[in-house]
């Protein structure tokens, strides 16, 4: 589920910035980071399961896919502080245009600077929550979801043998 959750939210990001034109700001690209982590964490975990140390290996991968989510919660809360200006973002996140045209390739062939899209603007809003704010909601589910998994996916009324 981890790796298919990951595939999925890299996913949304890249169609945001290539069909939505948002260009992903410093703090977005970390966000990604931890969803690259987690695919590849996650892939491993399916790889070991396919070994005679899947259930001492399942384990394993869903406390450090824990530690990963919660990683990505923490950075997409700031993300959306900085984006609520409850604190500021980071110097590296100052900003700038998020849109090229012809006029601006030029100069930039020319030598001129291009800047970041701003960590304290929020490209896109719904339901009250930017997408730092979604993706750190996301991210505590994922985490629960792994911590669950962690503690062996036991379900109510299933018997236990040993």
């Amino acid at each position: 589920m981890a790796l298919l959750a990951c595939a999925v939210m890299l996913a949304i990001a890249h169609a945001f910035e290539t069909f939505g034109h948002m260009a992903p700001c410093l703090l977005c690209l970390r966000q990604r980071d931890v969803y690259w982590w987690g695919l590849a964490i996650s892939a491993v975990g399916v790889a070991a399961s396919f070994t005679p140390a899947a259930p001492i290996a399942r384990r394993l991968v869903n406390l450090v896919l824990i530690a990963v989510f919660l990683l990505g919660a923490g950075t997409a809360v700031y993300h959306a502080g900085a984006e609520w200006k409850w604190w500021p973002g980071p110097a590296a996140c100052s900003g700038g245009s998020t849109h090229v045209n012809a006029a601006e390739l030029s100069a930039l062939l020319r030598g001129a600077k291009r800047f970041a899209p701003s960590c304290e603007t929020p490209a896109w809003v719904f339901l009250g929550l930017s997408m730092a704010g979604w993706n750190a909601l996301i991210s505590l589910g994922l985490a629960g979801v792994s911590a669950a998994a962690a503690l062996g996916g036991r379900r109510p009324g299933r018997a236990r043998h040993g």
